[in-house]
């Protein structure tokens, strides 16, 4: 799994918890002022997750007003963006151009060089959400313009912001399927996103590098390939036409990738019917449905793949991994 640091209020006497973790806030985000009418026995919990020069911070807390003063900035400032997707509960954003409130159809982003309440939690619930840091010099934006991203409502529904938060959802949820090694490759997944979901924000999409954009059309393709699995038609042709570029193109996107698109749409097929297989839940669905599942519309097909990853037959593992579940 990724190196993380967790913070379990829990564990701490109740009159040191909101003290102790107001400082690990500060010093995952920036320095901050914070309030709170349940500082008595506060009630909070966070990981911290290592992405390289990334931070991807999930947490649970009690009601809590942050703030960014001037002060504060002349002290210390990080020169990075905060983002905020609130899982449950509401953010409500205090700035001098206005209030702005974001619910988990949206990102809160925050700007350390600049004054900010943040307002977050109801006292009917603990506040759940994921945190980002991120360095400006990071971005492939003009500087300029990052200084304008600070204030917006981007959404989580669609586009780069669904593929965002999908991502720092899933990261939130579990990250046993990676490798401490993993970390700084996520974290430049999370910049790349970064940086398009703002250029189309702002319009500025042509300032984006083009190694950006090839790296973003990547990322947007291996979404509609985990999307589409299920379907057989799903191919190097229809992934092309879908994304509005020659399949010489898509193949030419693939060549610094680590298999072709079409090894890689087959090993994600054969791995989630390995998982399927292995699920004590799944035993009574067929071999075949189980395929047919994944878009193997072959049993013959899909059990001489099966064997060349795996060293054997459906079956067979399936009678192998069920018991040590």
């Amino acid at each position: 799994m990724l190196t993380e640091r967790v913070f379990r209020s829990a564990e701490l006497p109740p009159g040191d918890r909101f003290d102790c973790w107001r400082e690990l806030v500060g010093r995952t985000h920036a320095p901050l002022e914070l309030r709170s009418d349940h500082r008595a026995g506060f009630r909070a919990s966070q990981r911290v997750l290592d992405l390289g020069a990334v931070s991807v911070w999930p947490t649970t807390f009690q009601p809590v007003c942050f703030r960014r003063t001037p002060k504060l900035i002349r002290q210390s400032d990080p020169e990075g963006l905060h983002l905020s997707l609130p899982l449950s509960g509401a953010l409500r954003a205090v700035r001098s151009e206005g209030e702005q409130v974001y619910g988990p159809d949206s990102l809160c982003v925050v700007d350390t060089s600049r004054p900010v309440d943040v307002h977050a939690g109801d006292d009917a619930n603990l506040h759940a959400g994921v945190g980002v840091e991120v360095p400006k010099a990071l971005l492939s934006l003009p500087r300029n313009r990052l200084d304008q991203v600070a204030g917006l409502r981007l959404t989580t529904r669609d586009g780069y912001g669904a593929l965002l938060a999908g991502l720092l959802t899933q990261l939130s949820q579990d990250t046993h399927a990676y490798e401490p090694d993993d970390g700084p490759r996520l974290g430049t997944v999370v910049i790349d996103l970064l940086s398009a979901l703002f250029a189309q924000a702002l319009d500025t999409g042509d300032s984006l590098p083009p190694e950006s954009h090839r790296q973003n059309l990547v990322l947007r393709i291996r979404a509609f390939v985990r999307q589409h699995l299920h379907d057989p038609r799903l191919s190097p042709r229809a992934i092309a036409a879908e994304h509005h570029i020659s399949r010489s193109y898509l193949y030419r996107l693939f060549q610094d990738e680590e298999e072709t698109v079409a090894a890689w749409i087959r090993r994600q097929r054969l791995e989630h019917a390995r998982r399927d297989l292995a699920e004590p839940t799944l035993r009574s669905t067929p071999v075949h449905a189980v395929a047919t599942r994944w878009g193997f519309t072959h049993a013959a097909e899909f059990t001489r793949a099966f064997r060349t990853a795996y060293g054997m037959s459906p079956t067979d593992y399936r009678a192998v991994a069920g018991p040590r579940r």
